[in-house]
């Protein structure tokens, strides 16, 4: 969406982003401590009942199923239990072998069941526990009607000296009532503080970042003018020499070659003349080489095929088989065609000096999005860790060179497996 591309709409988005996750976790950590608040609530309140209601009032004989027992410990605190905590469903006295001693449910007074492990581990750890009540257990038959229920534990003394658990069932509501009653102060600290922390931090980092996005803009403009200064100074150079020591050049080996005509002029002065003509024609060709390396007449995306052939020319004259390819490019914009055409140069020239390549394969391919490039040959090839850590001018240029136009560049190479160099940059 062009919409985003702008820094500011870009900023709040990912500030709302942000917001909206940190909001999110945030409430999720508080639900978390919420729930264990209300469960640790719950434990205590069940030991709390367990040693200063339950265990001061268990009579004599109540683990042996005495009735009179089990009567008077009911009329002491079989109410007031529940009448201390009105969110207590049941409670339960067990012996360690499972027997229930005492129930406000009297059917289960005397009958005997499996302990289940966290039991266990309560009775013989002498810690509290508890957990989702399992309402298929057989010891929980009575419990069905309740819905949901929490069950917690906790070790208690018979006047006898044995070990009991009491057990004491919550409403799963009521514990979620505590859990929200808790979770509330959270929630309303965390809202306000991250609305507190947008409103303030939202202005000052949006003034940041269009601070930042004015000076990459900045860059950007001072960047192209240095690009194009080098250009018009790449231009005025090769003219000056094509119009100047070109022209020269060309003049004096054409006056040398016509003075070795002349048939006053002895054989071996005509064989000096026509050397130093041949010498002259040579120089030529290479300067007019280095005139297409410092700026290519013509080099936009029309003139791109034309401009790389001169450049693997030099590859041909070094006695490799050279083939370019060009697709796609029409209408690209002339900066993107230069940088290709850069990328390309450093790549053939490192190929032709280093390469020891007998083929080299140059391809350009264009789509709506992308230009890139491939130069890739079948030389000796290199490490390029090794020529990183050595701190290779070329490749280091070449990479600072495609980072500056906006593009990204990658070199492949092994000993012996060739080097591919490519390149990809945004078509604008």
């Amino acid at each position: 969406m062009k919409v985003l591309r702008n820094p500011v709409l870009q900023f709040l988005v990912a500030s709302l982003l942000l917001f909206g996750l940190t909001w999110w976790g945030t409430e999720r950590l508080s639900q978390s401590a919420a729930r264990e608040e209300a469960l640790a609530d719950a434990r205590i309140t069940t030991q709390l009942i367990a040693t200063s209601v339950a265990e001061p009032a268990i009579p004599r004989g109540l683990i042996n199923g005495d009735v009179g027992a089990i009567d008077r410990f009911d009329r002491r605190v079989g109410d007031r239990i529940k009448e201390s905590d009105s969110d207590i469903r049941r409670i339960k006295i067990w012996r360690a072998d499972g027997t229930v001693v005492y129930s406000d449910k009297t059917k289960l007074i005397g009958q005997q069941f499996e302990l289940d492990p966290e039991q266990l581990t309560a009775l013989h750890t002498q810690t509290t526990e508890g957990g989702l009540s399992d309402l298929r257990r057989a010891e929980n038959q009575f419990e069905n009607r309740e819905g949901n229920l929490l069950e917690v534990y906790t070790p208690i003394k018979s006047p006898e000296g044995e070990n009991l658990l009491f057990e004491a069932y919550y409403s799963i509501d009521t514990v979620q009532q505590r859990a929200s009653q808790v979770l509330t102060p959270f929630r309303r600290i965390s809202t306000l503080g991250l609305i507190a922390i947008l409103l303030l931090g939202v202005p000052m980092i949006g003034v940041l970042t269009l601070r930042l996005t004015r000076a990459a803009r900045a860059r950007e403009r001072l960047m192209g003018r240095a690009i194009d200064a080098s250009e018009a100074e790449r231009r005025r150079i090769a003219r000056d020499l094509h119009d100047g020591v070109v022209q020269e050049l060309a003049g004096t080996a054409f006056a040398l070659s016509g003075a070795a005509r002349e048939p006053s002029v002895s054989p071996a002065v005509r064989e000096d003349l026509v050397t130093s003509s041949n010498a002259l024609r040579r120089s030529l060709r290479q300067l007019r080489s280095l005139l297409v390396e410092i700026h290519p007449p013509g080099l936009n995306a029309a003139g791109l095929p034309a401009a790389l052939e001169d450049l693997t020319a030099q590859a041909s004259t070094a006695g490799m088989e050279a083939q370019v390819s060009v697709a796609g490019l029409d209408g690209a914009p002339d900066q993107v065609v230069t940088l290709v055409w850069r990328v390309a140069q450093e790549a053939i020239r490192n190929a032709v000096r280093h390469g020891q390549a007998s083929h080299l394969e140059v391809d350009v391919r264009g789509d709506d999005r992308q230009v890139r490039l491939t130069v890739r040959d079948d030389g000796i090839g290199f490490d390029p860790a090794t020529t990183k850590s050595n701190g290779s001018y070329g490749l280091r240029g070449l990479q600072s060179l495609v980072q500056d136009g906006g593009g990204r560049v990658t070199v492949e190479s092994a000993p012996g497996a060739g080097t591919t160099v490519r390149m990809a940059v945004e078509r604008g």
